[in-house]
C-alpha cells in the first residue's frame, strides 16, 4: 500500500494537531500498529511545533510579497515504512545545518532529540536557495492483525 498527503499550514499552534490527527488517522486506516503511529505521531508535533514557534522569518515569500507565514508537512506510507518531512520558510538551522545534541538541562532543542529517539532515521537540513529548515524522519511499520480499510 502506497499513501502520500502534503499540507500547507499556517504557522500557528492551531495547525499542530490538525497535522497529527491527520497522520493518526492515515495510521489507523493503513493498519498501522498503534504504539507506532503514537510515536510518529509525537514526533511530528515536535517537528511542526519547531516549524512554528522557529519557522518564520527567512527569506521566502508568499505569492504577494509578504513574509511566508506557513510551513509544509509531507507525509508517504510506502511498504513497511513512513517518511514524514516538515519544512518551513524561517532563517533554517545556523552553521552546519546539523544541530547540536542539547543537555537534558537545555530550554531549548529538546524536541529534535526526541525526534532522534522516536524515529528510525532523521535528517536535519536546509532548504537551498530559499531559506528554511527541512526535518525529515522515517520509520519502518508495523501492522494491526487486522487493518481497518476505510469503504467509499
Amino acid at each position: 500500500m502506497s499513501i502520500w498527503w502534503s499540507l500547507h499550514l499556517r504557522r500557528e499552534a492551531a495547525s499542530v494537531p490538525l497535522a497529527r490527527r491527520l497522520l493518526l488517522g492515515t495510521m489507523e486506516t493503513a493498519g498501522v500498529d498503534p504504539d507506532v503511529s503514537y510515536e510518529l505521531s509525537v514526533a511530528l508535533t515536535e517537528a511542526c511545533a519547531n516549524a512554528v514557534e522557529h519557522g518564520g522569518g527567512g527569506g521566502s515569500r508568499d505569492p504577494g510579497g509578504a513574509p511566508s507565514e506557513a510551513y509544509r508537512v509531507t507525509a508517504y506510507l510506502d511498504g513497511e515504512t513512513c517518511r514524514i518531512e516538515v519544512a518551513d520558510s524561517g532563517p533554517g538551522f545556523p552553521g552546519s545545518a546539523v544541530p547540536a545534541v542539547p543537555s537534558e538541562e537545555a530550554e531549548h532543542g529538546r524536541g529534535l532529540r526526541l525526534i532522534e529517539e522516536l524515529a528510525d532515521h532523521v535528517q536535519f537540513g536546509n532548504r537551498s536557495g530559499r531559506g528554511g529548515a527541512v526535518v525529515s524522519f522515517d520509520k519502518i511499520l508495523k501492522w494491526r492483525d487486522s487493518p481497518s480499510l476505510l469503504m467509499a
